[in-house]
């Protein structure tokens, strides 16, 4: 019986090691979802006030107006990838 139950251990033992190694890559893989959402908040932020086309928003009429929002774009999200990055995070 003493051989049966090393053998049911060792085998618990690597069941529960497989189990971590997985919860650890599912971890990795929500962390980088999670981080991909954040990049990605702020420009649909800003293009969704941009999207609704009051006639009281002053940038509607500049020369340049389209172009600024781009850039704001841009900014909000590799601001937040750069963050992100310097922090080790991706």
């Amino acid at each position: 019986m003493g051989y049966v139950e090393r053998m049911s251990e060792k085998l618990q033992l690597l069941l529960d090691a497989t189990l971590g190694m997985i919860n650890i890559q599912q971890n990795n893989i929500i962390k980088i979802f999670s981080v991909i959402a954040v990049i990605f908040l702020p420009p649909t932020l800003v293009a969704s006030i941009y999207g609704m086309n009051f006639h009281l928003m002053p940038e509607l009429d500049w020369d340049m107006g389209y172009l600024v929002a781009l850039v704001l774009m841009l900014i909000s999200a590799v601001g937040p990838y750069l963050y992100f990055r310097s922090r080790g995070w991706l």
